[in-house]
């Protein structure tokens, strides 16, 4: 590839092209290949390139806390979990029903991971995805409402077209969540899907959020059209400590010798 081209290529912002432009060449020497071919080829691998920094991007505007996969999801551990419900929910149709999705469970069970690997999985797919722990929601309407950015806030959590909502049930929730999380689910409902995760039963989410109307309110519109996924079983973090018991526990002291008698 000459200077020239090679400046062409940067200015019209083309580095995906750039990059494999000399393997093409050399491969469309090599095979013969027709114009139209090779151009197929090059602008293939433009796409490609544009595509990963694309999902880039959105990875990170997600704010995951962890890179979570379906791959790494130790399935065998907590067979109680149905992966074809799994899997069908990181297809997306999901997303274009406009359906909540909550995964109840005890901690240590894979609400969370599953909840992020689903969300990776949409935004490959294509999708734009907003990752937020209860208690990060909580403090991001606490803090913009100080400085007037309610509005602002609250178009942050409404465009996406998945919000994940971790851990709802981890401890009491300052006053007024109930009211932030409410405004979400109502404006949300029936138009863009949410997940939430939560490791207490539905009936103490009043007391958790301190306020039993709102939540009333809240469940009424995110289970009537969700799927809702209960897991059961061991936590998976303990996992080690469990099959290791013995590391554990102290070792004896062993006998001193007795002297040799003489």
């Amino acid at each position: 590839m000459n200077d020239a081209l090679r400046t062409a290529l940067t200015r019209l912002r083309l580095s995906g092209l750039a990059h494999s432009l000399d393997v093409r060449l050399a491969e469309a020497s090599g095979n013969r290949l027709g114009h139209a071919e090779f151009l197929e080829l090059v602008l293939q691998d433009e796409l490609l390139v544009r595509n990963d920094r694309l999902i880039g991007r959105r990875t990170k505007a997600a704010g995951f806390r962890e890179q979570k996969t379906l791959e790494d999801f130790d399935w065998q551990f907590n067979p109680s979990i149905k992966r074809k419900i799994i899997f069908d929910l990181a297809a997306g149709r999901f997303l274009r029903e406009a359906r909540d999705v909550l995964l109840l469970g005890p901690p240590g069970t894979g609400k969370s991971h599953l909840a992020q690997a689903i969300g990776h999985a949409v935004i490959k797919a294509g999708a734009t995805v907003l990752y937020r722990s209860i208690f990060d929601l909580v403090r991001d309407f606490l803090g913009d409402e100080a400085v007037s950015g309610h509005e602002k806030t609250l178009d942050r959590y409404l465009r996406p077209e998945l919000v994940i909502i971790d851990d709802m049930g981890m401890k009491q929730l300052p006053k007024r969540s109930g009211e932030y999380l409410f405004e979400i689910i109502m404006r949300r409902y029936q138009v863009r899907a949410t997940m939430m995760t939560s490791n207490r039963p539905l009936e103490d989410w009043g007391k958790l959020i301190g306020d039993v109307p709102a939540a009333t309110a809240i469940l009424d519109r995110f289970l009537h059209n969700a799927e809702v996924i209960n897991i059961t079983g061991r936590s998976y973090r303990l996992r080690d400590h469990a099959a290791k018991p013995e590391a554990t526990q102290k070792k004896k002291p062993e006998p001193a010798c007795e002297p040799v008698a003489k």
